[in-house]
């Protein structure tokens, strides 16, 4: 009996250690990035992806966002095919950005278990930029580069009042992560 309690014991201890958070490598020097709003609205996934993109740009690194590629309505998971991906590297990218709200006015933790590019690039994501009477937005970046999860951050913008604060304040977090990380000038 003491032995059955012992492996059960130690079955529980490496399922759970064996489901603790991914270390991924991390971003060194962005020099090229596809971004993909995964939001329900296209007007929000066009404003994050341009200003992103604008954002980007000014620092120099090559950027493209998804709406660019894509034609106009079309899926986003069209950016895992192979054709799209030989293509795109072609131009010079093999870095993609998939950014998604992932909830308002509570504290998030990262995804402990982040999918391959083709899983993530066509799960489906609900929640619109800006909801009335929220405080705050959490944003999930996942950063990718030979279809492999690097980067995976949280971040949050609060005190907001409206769709276009939400935009403005998450471009100036991301302008410090890209000086501070991604970008060394």
């Amino acid at each position: 009996m003491k032995n059955l309690v012992y492996l059960f014991t130690l079955f529980v201890g490496l399922t759970v250690f064996s489901q603790e958070k991914q270390d991924l490598p991390g971003v060194k020097n962005l020099s090229n990035v596809v971004v993909v709003g995964q939001l329900d609205k296209l007007e929000d996934r066009y404003s994050v992806e341009i200003n992103l993109t604008q954002l980007f740009q000014s620092y120099g690194i090559q950027t493209s966002s998804s709406l660019n590629i894509i034609k106009q309505g079309g899926d986003t998971g069209a950016l895992a095919t192979d054709s799209m991906q030989n293509s795109l590297k072609e131009k010079g990218f093999d870095t993609y950005m998939l950014i998604s709200v992932r909830g308002y006015d509570k504290r998030f933790k990262k995804s402990t278990n982040v999918g391959d590019f083709k899983t993530e690039v066509t799960a489906g994501h609900l929640f619109p930029l800006f909801r009335d009477e929220i405080v705050s937005v959490t944003f999930e970046l996942i950063i990718y580069q030979a279809g492999q999860p690097v980067e995976n951050k949280l971040i949050k913008v609060g005190s907001i009042g409206s769709r276009e604060t939400v935009v403005k304040k998450l471009v100036k977090k991301l302008d410090k992560q890209i000086r501070k990380n991604w970008k060394k000038v």
